[in-house]
């Protein structure tokens, strides 16, 4: 008994002697930027604890490791746990990248497309530390600057720093006034440069834009700058407005891109019209025979539809009523490919776009009709998949109350299927619309202008509930006018002109926040604005969440003042 009880004393003593033993600086400085004292508690209790003997012995318990690792400054707590987050953010962007690389990179060799894959532009070194970097640098900087401008400003509020203002008034007001945080903070938004200027970084910065705006209407709106409530003696809203109006301005954008420059079009976009297109894209038929003349590609058939509308819609001369003519098209390379398409066609067809978009029913309307017939099962088939799919994240609220939940999954479905299906054939049956109505001469290239916007109006079907669709649309549209404007010389890039935007639109979402946080739509998105301005995960709308760094009560009274 005396030897056990001897044993366990000396290796009870020998854990204590180890877990007091003094670290080094670096390992000290190591820990301190690695894990907090309280993950680190969380780690100990499911982790540590249950660990070896061995381990327990060599690490340290978690009042030990909150002395270890503690600054002695609430400041240096605050910078700490900054570059700690900075950090992780590093990590965790890098990591992410490269397994998305590696994941493409199989998928690609997979499908044979390994050898066919060329790097398009400029090539890059490290893109992926350096997007990783710029991202940790930005969350950094904006954490140190948030903190910096608000206590320069609470300080330049005290009374002690009268004679400052007094001889300083401009500078003061600037410094004092209680968007400077705000402001200031979004200065971090330059460090968007540090990653490579490619597509990834006018994406993002398109994203923040087209968030900062709304953000910034719905505080307008609140504020009742546009109309005023029922409750103030107003008419309120009208109920036909909404983001839905965004549409038709996108999709006739969309449609011109998608004709004239599909350079400066999203690919995916493309390919998912022209498949969702049936009666307007005429696919190879089962039994065609080449001799010579390949059936034409969908986009072959669109490059056909850009040189009649050059050409003023000419008419269609039919090789069954007019045998001995040697050529029945215009000239042009494009025409000359879709040749097996207009030769059998209809010869009551009087159009040539007609010959190529419906060339076996002379009627516009019925073919419009059977479009709709074929096109809405599918489309309403896919969305069933994709909406399906996302419905199983909230399989807790259907085995509440499954009616409620299926009736409204059913409504969403049912207009966005008539939404696509609507907009897609509308923008093709347009074109035959404006030739059967419209002269010849008459806005020859702007119809599909025209006829996108007349396709966009069916998003008023599917106006409740598809905003962050319609926003996504917007930003490809906005992302094609740019590329468009630069490739026809309509207006020339600026250096940086992404970052310049990025930091614009951070400091307007700043700026919402600061003054009306219920405007910055997400409880998600308010968590994550208040987490990069180092106020922790805290929502200051519903109130949830909570914080990692604390704020003096003095300093907050002071910038209430």
């Amino acid at each position: 008994m005396s030897s056990s009880s001897s044993s366990s004393k000396n290796s009870s003593a020998s854990s204590s002697a180890l877990s007091k033993r003094p670290l080094d600086p670096i390992t000290r400085t190591a820990l301190r930027y690695t894990i907090s004292p309280r993950e680190y508690e969380l780690l100990h209790q499911y982790l540590i604890s249950r660990a070896p003997q061995q381990v327990k012995k060599r690490t340290p318990n978690p009042p030990r490791y909150e002395k270890i690792t503690r600054t002695g400054s609430e400041s240096g707590d605050y910078n700490v746990s900054a570059v700690r987050a900075a950090f992780r953010v590093f990590a965790g962007t890098y990591v992410g990248l490269k397994s998305w690389e590696v994941v493409m990179r199989k998928l690609a060799s997979t499908r044979g497309e390994a050898a066919k894959a060329k790097v398009q532009g400029k090539v890059y070194k490290h893109p992926n530390a350096r997007i990783a970097l710029s991202f940790s640098t930005i969350l950094l900087f904006h954490r140190l600057l948030h903190r910096f401008f608000r206590r320069l400003r609470a300080s330049l509020l005290e009374n002690t720093a009268e004679s400052f203002r007094r001889r300083n008034p401009r500078v003061s007001h600037l410094l004092t006034s209680k968007y400077t945080p705000a402001v200031g903070a979004s200065l971090a938004g330059f460090f968007l440069g540090v990653a490579p200027s490619d597509q990834l970084r006018m994406t993002i910065a398109i994203y923040l834009l087209t968030r900062s705006l709304e953000f910034g209407y719905n505080a307008l709106e609140a504020n009742g700058y546009f109309w005023r409530s029922k409750e103030e003696g107003g008419s309120g809203k009208p109920w036909w407005f909404g983001t839905w109006l965004i549409m038709p301005f996108a999709c006739g954008q969309l449609l011109h891109a998608f004709v004239f420059d599909r350079d400066c079009f999203p690919e995916s976009y493309g390919r998912f019209i022209l498949k969702r297109s049936p009666e307007y894209i005429q696919l190879r038929p089962a039994g065609y025979v080449s001799e010579g003349r390949p059936w034409p590609g969908t986009f072959d058939i669109v490059d056909a539809l850009a040189e009649l509308s050059k050409l003023r819609w000419p008419a269609f001369v039919s090789p069954i009523l007019f045998p001995s003519t040697k050529q029945t098209l215009p000239s042009g390379l494009a025409l000359a490919k879709v040749g097996p398409i207009t030769a059998p066609a209809h010869p009551g067809l009087r159009h040539t776009s007609c010959a190529l978009l419906h060339p076996h029913d002379p009627s516009c309307a019925r073919t419009y009709l059977k479009y709709w017939f074929a096109a809405f099962p599918a489309v309403a088939k896919f969305f069933t998949l994709i909406y399906g799919a996302f419905a199983l994240l909230a399989y807790k609220r259907l085995l509440k109350d499954p009616g409620p939940f299926l009736n409204k999954l059913s409504k969403r479905i049912l207009r966005m299927a008539l939404f696509i299906t609507g907009a897609i054939g509308t923008s093709w049956g347009s074109i035959c619309f404006f030739s059967n109505f419209l002269p010849r001469s008459t806005l020859p290239t702007q119809r599909w202008f025209l006829g996108g916007f007349l396709g966009g109006l069916w998003a008023y079907a599917a106006r409740d509930g598809e905003r962050s669709n319609f926003l996504y649309s917007a930003r490809v549209s906005i992302d094609s006018t740019w590329k468009v404007g630069r490739k026809r010389g309509w207006w020339r890039g600026v250096q940086g002109g992404d970052v310049l935007v990025f930091v614009a639109s951070l400091a307007l979402v700043n700026v919402v926040y600061e003054t009306r946080p219920a405007a910055v739509t997400g409880p998600m998105v308010r968590k994550g604005v208040s987490m990069l301005r180092g106020e922790g995960w805290v929502d200051r709308v519903g109130g949830g969440g909570e914080r990692d760094t604390k704020v003096d009560s003095d300093e907050e009274a002071r910038k209430e003042k």
